[in-house]
């Protein structure tokens, strides 16, 4: 008989909706998009101004809403939820624009189609390009009000979000003086100000997940972003009670298993075994999470796993919904 094992209790990570600037980060796979997009739907439903930024111009985050692809320009995709998706071309030109005071025609300069070559050749310089645009978003006022509540990005996957939060201080380095120091160290006092910036991850309670997360924790203490919140994301129910589970392996004695089977005029063995293995299966990922929590000190988020068959606008307020109450908001 398997003991039955409660997952922890979980922390509330109210306060995460509370910052301007959230990055979205977790190993492929375990629904670091969908997190994202959910936060978004939260954050909106609550009344806050909210914008999504896609950061990869592969990636489908408006599909969560049932919506076509956006571009560079933030599009309202429901009220008070705005998308938009990063693009290094247009993020540059955007800067020479407004920070060197050059028109939209350099595009077509000899100068332009240098910074073009380095940006696509330079390490750090495409991951510059994108801070930058979304710190400069996280400035931007509207009738004496910042333009947006909450700006929440579907970031690099764990691999690589290092690089990319990381980008303002490794071009510091390369720069002690001039216009690029200025603008690198203004990027960094709004990344590395707990109450404006926060980092969050996203899980599942399985083994590799689980490794890269603490990993990314232990390297994230060394940036400017602090890690403020982890989503454990498709955690399978509690299926019996101790009492129940006592009943449930009696019926698979051979006698009620008998008088069960005559009753329902049916084989049960399948469902015996198919319910035996989702208990199995869900306490075999308790102590993913106990691990999860004990070598990351920050607010763990639990989300259920949704049996759904698509990934639309009702699953994405589902999962919001989950984590409303998961933050007793």
């Amino acid at each position: 008989m398997i003991v039955p094992q409660p997952y922890p209790s979980p922390t509330s990570g109210a306060t995460l909706l509370d910052r301007r600037l959230v990055f979205v980060t977790g190993k492929g796979g375990t629904g670091k998009s969908t997190m994202t997009a959910a936060l978004g739907d939260l954050a909106a439903s609550l009344g806050k101004r909210t914008l999504l930024v896609e950061v990869d111009a592969r990636g489908n985050l408006t599909d969560f809403f049932e919506h076509d692809r956006v571009g560079y320009v933030p599009e309202e995709i429901r009220p008070n939820l705005y998308c938009m998706t990063m693009n290094t071309e247009d993020s540059l030109e955007e800067y020479l624009t407004i920070f060197l005071k050059m028109g939209r025609v350099s595009r077509l300069s000899i100068l332009s189609r240098i910074f073009d070559f380095i940006a696509n050749a330079a390490p750090g310089v495409k991951e510059i390009l994108t801070i930058g645009k979304i710190a400069y978003e996280a400035t931007l006022m509207q009738g004496g009000s910042p333009k947006w509540d909450l700006i929440i990005i579907d970031a690099a996957p764990t691999g690589r979000i290092v690089g990319q939060l990381d980008a303002p201080a490794a071009i510091n380095e390369l720069f002690e003086v001039g216009m690029v120091r200025e603008q690198t160290d203004w990027m960094r006092e709004i990344l590395a100000d707990p109450r404006i910036t926060a980092l969050a991850i996203v899980a599942t309670p399985e083994e590799m997940p689980v490794t890269e997360s603490i990993e990314l924790y232990q390297t994230t203490r060394t940036l400017d972003v602090s890690l403020q919140a982890v989503f454990v994301n498709r955690v399978l129910p509690e299926l019996f009670t101790t009492t129940e589970e006592e009943t449930f392996e009696n019926m698979r004695q051979p006698e009620p298993a008998r008088l069960i089977q005559d009753s329902v005029q049916g084989e049960i063995d399948p469902v015996f075994e198919a319910a035996r293995l989702a208990v199995k299966l869900r306490r075999s990922r308790v102590e993913h999470i106990r691990r999860l929590r004990t070598e990351i000190p920050v607010p763990t988020i639990f989300v259920p796993y949704l049996f759904v068959r698509d990934h639309g606008q009702r699953s994405t307020r589902l999962v919001a919904q989950a984590i409303r109450e998961e933050m007793g908001l």
